[in-house]
């Protein structure tokens, strides 16, 4: 009936923004997107009302996950309206969803997760100077991100600048130890014995860290330096019980070629709590690997490297969340 009555009004005045903005209503609601983008389009080229009919097809982009014309049209509206705050919001959610890590960084709030955007935007980013920028902005924001970490390192070390980038890495540590860190450090290193020595300077700032004294016993290990690899793990077991641990003392006793510590070792593991790993801090979700966004929950900004199951399950200030599905 409403629709009918669009219609009649319609004729009577014409297409005015009024009867263009209530076809297209009548038209939704009947469950007739065609007809309802038809009036939104017309609407969208008056030159007065035009930004209504934008608004209408960025709803209906929304509406059909559409992200990358939802991302265009909210543009189109920003341009019409800057310094809305909604449409900021509402951008930056879907910068996120189309994985504009660059754009999100921009939109992204004060108290936003912009380390992660930066890093994000960072392994992004095809230009090395840019993405050298972007990376060390993401360290600023957050020295304690190790993919951060890993990145301006990266980009530093592409650029040929092998001593900042070991400084990083070196920096890195100190912060926040982790094992990506460590393997990036040691990278262009073969010599087994000069490995071990470059994970004693690495670990220089935090020795008593977990990561620390796993990485000095792993290197040691591969060294055939037996007694320092065991001295480092039997530390590591007196401060965790994980199981990565336990491995690397089953390793050691194999080594010692004592069976039957080795055996022991591995109904430690067994038992033995779980290892670090990539967690949401908001839903608690496992990831393989780091990434800006949580693909299980849609938090922004919240996976950590952590070994417990219920760490820091709270959001931060700002936190954005997306709805699972939407990930691309």
């Amino acid at each position: 009936r409403a629709r009918r009555h669009v219609e009649q009004a319609r004729r009577l005045l014409g297409d005015t923004p009024h009867m263009l903005l209530l076809a297209a209503e009548a038209a939704h609601r009947s469950a007739r997107p065609e007809e309802a983008q038809a009036a939104y389009r017309k609407l969208a080229e008056h030159p007065q009302a035009g930004v209504l009919g934008v608004r209408g097809l960025l709803q209906q982009a929304i509406g059909r996950q559409d992200w990358a014309e939802a991302a265009a049209l909210a543009r189109r509206v920003e341009a019409a309206h800057p310094g809305s705050a909604s449409l900021r919001e509402e951008r930056y959610r879907l910068a996120l969803l189309t994985r504009n890590w660059r754009e999100a960084l921009t939109l992204a709030p004060a108290q936003g997760p912009r380390a992660a955007l930066a890093t994000a935007a960072s392994l992004a980013e095809p230009d090395a100077e840019a993405a050298l920028r972007l990376a060390r902005q993401a360290v600023e924001a957050d020295a304690r991100l190790a993919p951060a970490t890993i990145a301006y390192a990266t980009r530093l070390r592409a650029a040929g600048k092998e001593r900042r980038a070991m400084a990083v890495l070196r920096d890195g540590w100190a912060v926040a130890p982790h094992p990506d860190i460590a393997a990036l450090a040691l990278a262009p290193i073969t010599d087994k014995l000069a490995r071990h020595r470059a994970a004693v300077r690495l670990t220089e700032a935090a020795p008593d860290h977990v990561e620390s004294l796993v990485l000095r016993a792993r290197t040691a290990l591969e060294a055939g330096l037996i007694g320092e690899a065991r001295r480092h793990a039997e530390l590591a077991r007196g401060r965790v019980d994980q199981r990565l641990v336990w491995l690397l003392l089953a390793d050691i006793a194999e080594a010692e070629g004592d069976g039957e510590a080795s055996r022991a070792a591995l109904r430690g593991a067994a038992a033995a709590g779980p290892d670090p790993s990539w967690r949401c801090g908001q839903c608690g979700g496992l990831h393989a690997a780091w990434a800006p966004v949580c693909g299980m929950c849609g938090t922004a900004g919240r996976i950590g490297w952590s070994s417990s199951p219920t760490a820091a399950l709270e959001p931060p200030p700002a936190v954005l969340r997306l709805p699972p599905q939407d990930m691309p």
